[in-house]
């Protein structure tokens, strides 16, 4: 399953310039948005309101996470790669889609 939602979100992610721009402001509100995303309830990210401090703070993720498809697994299960985070699978869960995965992934890139 997440070799198909990589693939996806990969060729997803090759879309025209103002469509990645629009997917990455798509992302931020829902990475700000208290009720869907949420990021900010554990991690400081530039331009968001009263951040957590438990997560790392989001800065400079394109350089962390060069290869697109790692930050993808990461949103969506970080339990594979790190079983004791506190971090929500949001895909498995089904907290976000894969399409809203995909936008959140544009903004980090943003960062």
């Amino acid at each position: 399953m997440i070799a198909g939602l990589v693939l996806a979100l990969s060729i997803g992610a090759a879309a025209s310039p103002a469509a990645a721009q629009s997917a990455a402001a798509e992302g931020q509100k829902l990475a700000f948005d208290r009720s869907k995303g949420n990021c900010l309830t554990c991690h400081a990210i530039k331009g968001g309101q009263y951040p957590g401090t438990l997560g790392p703070e989001l800065v400079d993720i394109k350089s962390k996470y060069p290869n697109r498809d790692e930050l993808v697994a990461i949103i969506y299960d970080e339990t594979k790669r790190n079983p004791l985070t506190v971090m929500p699978p949001f895909g498995r869960n089904r907290i976000l889609t894969d399409k809203e995965i995909s936008e959140v992934v544009d903004f980090l890139q943003t960062l």
